[in-house]
């Protein structure tokens, strides 16, 4: 359970950035609201997995799984720019995060 629920923390944390990027810095309320919602839900669902798992493991998968899935997001829906140094990088916060995973 605490693994669905550190999945569905991403995921709103990634609904939630998907719709910043869109409220056009606070200037379109729905989306500034959408923003809000989807940030509740994320913290919503990372609190309840830090009663199963040490905040350390917790907050940095949570942290790096957003960050990973933020730049794929970005690179294939939001037509960012990819370079081999992102994906090098995304790389990389993924070999970290199954090392502090390892060492629990």
């Amino acid at each position: 359970m605490k693994w669905l629920l550190l999945a569905l923390g991403i995921f709103f944390e990634i609904v939630a950035l998907i719709f910043m990027k869109k409220s056009e810095g606070f200037t379109k309320l729905g989306p500034d609201l959408l923003v809000l919602l989807f940030y509740t839900m994320a913290l919503g669902c990372l609190i309840l997995v830090l009663r199963r798992m040490d905040t350390s493991i917790a907050y940095a998968i949570w942290a790096s799984g957003g960050i990973m899935v933020m730049a794929i997001v970005g690179m294939i829906w939001l037509k960012e720019p990819v370079s081999f140094i992102k994906i090098g990088s995304i790389a990389l916060i993924t070999l970290g995060v199954i090392g502090l995973e390892l060492s629990e």
